[in-house]
This record gives structure tokens, C-alpha cells and sequence, in this order.
């Protein structure tokens, strides 16, 4: 019998970022310890069934959609309802599905360890809204913004675009549930927003309007619970007017500098801020938190918290780790890790409860 550990490396998913995952998940296998853990890729075709036979990543990347199996709540492919049970889940599931408490749930009905932050935490920090409205609960600066619903929107255009045109221009218009840049747009003219909304509102029912300043954009990865490992502040050097899914994953235009070239005393605040921040959402784990520095006013502003960040060796946030200490590899162990130890606390908690009595018993009527 093997002492390795086996790690079901979910992928995939039916999130826009489903091929930003496959990317990540593969950098993953191949960074794995082999002398602690088997990999077994699991991967989530784009109509959500789990590809765990032959070679999924090859699978996914070839845009198969396996058939279902007939069980009626494992959505496994058909002819793998036999399969075991992982011992533990690293999930690199980006966006939809993978990083808004909806896997985590499913796995805490597994009893298995997974990656990452809980159901509560992930929820929350998938969407961008409701992480503002976490931190300025908190006191954390955050840009000036507007809330819309898609009810909203349709219901009362006028009023809404009067509320965003309070910002000024320019404005970002972003789906409050998703990353990678997917979706968000640079509107420079007033006569623009509307059909920037409406196509933001074919992502999410949720979006942001956020306003448009001249910044820096720094980013902070963090390692850990309670008490984290911050690392050291990275930038990235935007080529075109914003950091860009293409930017990100295509071309590469963009550059990036770790250490970011800013006073020790800006660098301490903005970790001290990310530390303050992941600890408002609850966080667990792994995030990448991302901030604005106005350049005219030398302000620091919170943007955006990643609970699953780019994680391919390139990514900033295992370079801003191994910059601080933390080599890719090891990074991995450290999150699995964190895994069992959040299993173990979580499982050691008292489940039931017995009241003496019989009550529940009797019929009530």
C-alpha cells in the first residue's frame, strides 16, 4: 500500500476561464512532489461532466464533452462510477464553479481536504461587489464604485447611468463574478456605458462601475490562515490601458518587476492592507490581493482579491512567493498542506447535538 497521498487536481470547469485552468492545472502536475503525492488530473468539461479516465487535460484541451454517467448526483463521466475517492482535492478551478463556494461545498459533502478557502470565503471573494462592501465594512480603502443588478438595469437605465456618470470618466465596467479581465472594459465617453453595460450584463447578472484613475498596479500574493506569509509587493507594468486577458495569457505585452519599486515604508502599508483584507473575507490558504497607486496622489486603493489565482510558473503569484522565500514547488506542499490542517480542526468540531429529550420524536400537531 502506497504512503503517498492521492490528489484529485480538479480543472477545467464551465466558468469563461475554463482555458486559463487547464494552464494552471498543468503547471500544478508538474510541480507536484512525486515522492509525497500521486496526481490524478480530474478535469470538468464545459458541460460539467468530470473527464477522470485516459488523459483529461488532453481531453479538455481538445473540447471533448464526455457523456454523463447515469448516477443521479456524481456527475462523472459514463463508465467511471466506480471511481475511488482522492484522498484530498487541489482545486485550480478558476472562476464560476471552482472559486464561488460551489465545489467547496460539494467536496465538505465528500469529507475530503481541498485547496484553498471555504465555501463562505470563496463566495464571497468571487464577487467583486460584495468584497468592497467587506472591506469598507472594515475601513479599507477601496475605489469609488456603483453596484447594478441586471433587474436594475433594465428596470431603471436612466437612473443608473446618472449614478455612474457621478464617477466621471473614464470608467471600468466589470462582471462582479469573474476574472482574468474577462468582460471588463475602459469606457472613455458617457455615450458608450450603456452598451458596455449590456454586454457586461451577457457575462453576470451583477457589475461594477468603477472609477477610472492613473495608477500603478500593485500586487501582493499571501500564504496561509490566521497568520500569513505576505509577500513582497510585485507590479506589473500595463502595456496597453489595462491589464488585459490577452495581455495576461496571449501576447504578454505587459512586464512585471518583484520587488516593485516603491518606498519600503508604501510596500509595509500595502502589505499590512492585504494582510487586513484577507483577513475581512475570511481567507484560508492562498490569494493574490491586487491594489491601485494614484499616481498623482500617491493614494493606495484596494482592487480586487484572488482566491485562485494564475498559478503557471510565470504567474505573479508564485513569483512574488519564490521571491519571498517560497519556490514553487514547496508553495504546493504548503498549500496541501494547510488542506489537511484546516480538515483535521474542521473535523475535530463537535457534529451533534442531543437535547435529553424525546420530543422530536412525538408528532406535533
Amino acid at each position: 500500500m502506497s504512503d503517498k497521498l492521492s490528489v484529485g487536481l480538479l480543472f477545467g470547469g464551465e466558468s469563461p476561464e475554463h482555458e486559463v485552468s487547464i494552464v494552471t492545472a498543468r503547471a500544478i502536475a508538474e510541480h507536484l512532489d512525486p515522492a509525497r503525492f500521486t496526481v490524478r488530473p480530474m478535469g470538468i468539461a464545459r458541460n460539467g461532466v468530470w473527464a477522470v479516465t485516459g488523459d483529461p487535460f488532453a481531453r479538455l484541451a481538445a473540447g471533448e464533452l464526455p457523456q454523463r454517467s447515469d448516477h443521479p448526483f456524481l456527475p462523472l463521466e459514463k463508465g467511471a462510477e466506480t471511481a475511488p475517492l482522492p484522498d484530498l482535492f487541489f482545486n485550480a478551478l478558476h472562476g464560476a464553479g471552482g472559486e464561488d463556494g460551489q465545489i467547496q461545498g460539494y467536496l465538505e459533502l465528500l469529507h475530503r481536504p481541498y485547496t484553498g478557502a471555504g465555501l463562505l470565503a470563496m463566495a464571497a471573494g468571487m464577487d467583486k461587489w460584495i468584497t468592497k462592501r467587506l472591506w469598507e465594512s472594515e475601513g479599507l480603502p477601496v475605489v469609488p464604485y456603483v453596484g447594478l443588478t441586471e433587474e436594475r438595469w433594465n428596470r431603471a437605465r436612466p437612473v443608473c447611468l446618472a449614478e455612474c456618470a457621478k464617477l466621471g470618466l473614464p470608467l471600468f465596467v466589470k462582471p462582479a463574478n469573474l476574472g482574468s479581465s474577462i468582460g471588463v472594459e475602459k469606457v472613455k465617453r458617457a455615450e458608450d456605458l450603456a452598451a458596455a453595460l449590456d454586454r457586461a450584463f451577457t457575462f453576470d447578472r451583477r457589475v461594477l462601475v468603477e472609477q477610472g484613475l492613473d495608477v500603478r498596479e500593485i500586487e501582493v500574493a499571501v500564504l496561509g490562515g490566521d497568520e500569513p506569509l505576505v509577500s513582497k509587493p510585485g507590479e506589473v507594468i500595463v502595456a496597453d490601458e489595462f491589464y488585459t486577458f490577452e495581455d495576461k495569457y496571449l501576447h504578454g505585452k505587459s512586464r512585471t518587476e518583484i520587488p516593485a519599486h516603491i518606498p519600503e515604508e508604501l510596500a509595509d502599508l500595502v502589505q499590512k492592507l492585504a494582510a487586513k483584507a484577507f483577513a475581512a473575507s475570511d481567507g484560508y490558504g492562498m490569494a493574490r490581493v491586487d491594489f491601485f497607486l494614484e499616481r498623482l496622489s500617491g493614494r493606495v486603493f484596494l482592487n480586487e482579491l484572488n482566491f485562485i489565482p494564475g498559478f503557471t510558473s510565470i504567474s505573479m503569484y508564485p513569483k512574488m512567493m519564490a521571491a519571498s522565500g517560497v519556490p514553487y514547488a514547496e508553495l504546493l506542499t504548503r498549500l496541501i498542506d494547510l488542506a489537511l490542517a484546516r480538515h483535521a480542526q474542521t473535523a475535530a468540531k463537535q457534529k451533534g447535538f442531543q437535547s435529553g429529550s424525546d420530543w422530536f420524536r412525538k408528532a406535533q400537531g
